[in-house]
């Protein structure tokens, strides 16, 4: 047992503080290797569990009932793992024969190689484990073998994609989006009812004809159609600009999250001075990738054309006072709530600053506390209304 007069006596210094640092970061990284680990097992059961069902043909060799006989026999054996549902059989059936058509096995390779390469990249929040079955060579059937990117994303992700896409080129998207994002289950519906696999990367934007094109096609991928902000939370339903910005900036780690990787933060309300006139650009970001500032003005409102008269304004600010000379020209992003396609084309006509016109989505808006006023007030009116139904009661 440590004494007192022990742990008084250390001397503890810069190397002491970095060895500790790098213990905690193994130790988390440990976590995150275990739990995926946990989740690639589990789901590779359910890839063999749906893949046996299709290639033993299941219900012809023991009947139509089958999948519900094999569900109460897992069950009672055992009792305290979840997962063994008719229905849950039924989708992992479903789920591999979504995947399984021979036309597919090319595109889940190439996925796998994506995956690696992107692994690679992003070694620090992803742990990449090779995952083979024993099982998948007795069986001898190529598309058995369970998909690395599959490992990634939970079981209930997995069941909504399959549900919900209609090819594998869709259904991938997704997959590798709920990776990049770290998308809960609730935030990949969402995902998905906005439909931004067709529609996030036509953004509205001029970005093809004033870039070049490997600039433009970057930028492309990088700007949303629409930005889902349902972690935002404002008093009223009448909100403004002001109360999104700092509902936004209050929470920068999400907002970061939800603009994509490669986003870095620089600030809110960052002041210029332009001819003796303080302008003020609501929130600037510099992309790492892209080598380029990012200016994003916020309308609380539809988008209307002088939006973008300011917005253009504000990017040729940065390009004056704030770009060097190995940064590429700056892009302007307006989020507003809704918006004209119309409209917007025609405003980006003349001008030759790269800008981008998205819309957001999901906002709340919470009930406020009644004051401590109306909380009076309110007594006051149920002791009336107990009055008057004890007087009822009395006659």
């Amino acid at each position: 047992m440590t004494k007192k007069k022990d742990i008084q006596s250390l001397h503890l210094d810069e190397e002491y503080s970095l060895w500790l640092a790098e213990l905690k970061n193994r130790y988390r990284n440990a976590q995150l290797k275990a739990a995926v680990k946990v989740n690639s097992e589990k789901l590779e059961f359910n890839w063999l569990l749906g893949a046996e069902l299709v290639l033993k043909k299941a219900e012809e060799r023991w009947g139509t009932g089958v999948v519900e006989r094999l569900s109460r026999d897992l069950q009672n054996a055992f009792p305290n793992a979840d997962g063994f549902t008719a229905r849950n059989l039924w989708l992992m059936k479903q789920w591999y024969m979504f995947y399984s058509k021979p036309e597919y096995v090319q595109k889940l390779k190439q996925a796998a190689s994506e995956f690696n390469e992107y692994a690679e990249n992003h070694s620090n929040t992803i742990s990449q484990i090779a995952i083979y079955s024993e099982q998948d060579k007795k069986l001898k059937q190529p598309a058995s073998v369970f998909p690395t990117p599959f490992a990634f994303i939970g079981w209930t992700h997995h069941t909504v994609i399959i549900q919900k896409c209609k090819n594998i080129d869709e259904a991938l998207f997704y997959i590798l989006k709920t990776i990049e994002n770290n998308w809960s289950r609730e935030a990949l519906k969402r995902a998905i009812s906005a439909d931004i696999y067709h529609t996030q990367n036509v953004a509205q934007n001029n970005f093809d004809a004033i870039l070049m094109k490997p600039q433009a096609g970057l930028l492309q991928e990088i700007v949303k159609a629409n930005y889902d902000f349902s972690w935002v939370e404002v008093e009223h339903a009448s909100y403004d600009e002001k109360e999104l910005e700092e509902a936004l900036s209050d929470n920068i780690t999400q907002m970061l999250l939800e603009l994509g990787n490669g986003f870095a933060f620089i600030g809110r309300q960052r002041e210029f001075v332009v001819s003796g006139k303080t302008r003020k650009i609501d929130l600037l970001f510099y992309h790492i990738r892209a080598h380029c500032y990012v200016v994003v003005e916020l309308k609380a409102k539809p988008f209307e054309p002088e939006f973008v008269s300011k917005l253009n304004f504000y990017v040729s600010t940065v390009n004056h006072l704030l770009r060097q000379q190995e940064d590429n020209p700056t892009i302007g992003l307006l989020i507003c709530s809704n918006m004209d396609e119309t409209e917007v084309q025609w405003s980006f006509e003349g001008l030759q600053s790269p800008l981008g016109v998205a819309t957001y989505s999901g906002i709340k808006v919470s009930e406020l506390l009644p004051t401590s006023e109306q909380i009076k007030h309110r007594i006051k009116c149920l002791k009336a209304e107990l009055a008057v139904l004890q007087k009822k009661n009395k006659i």
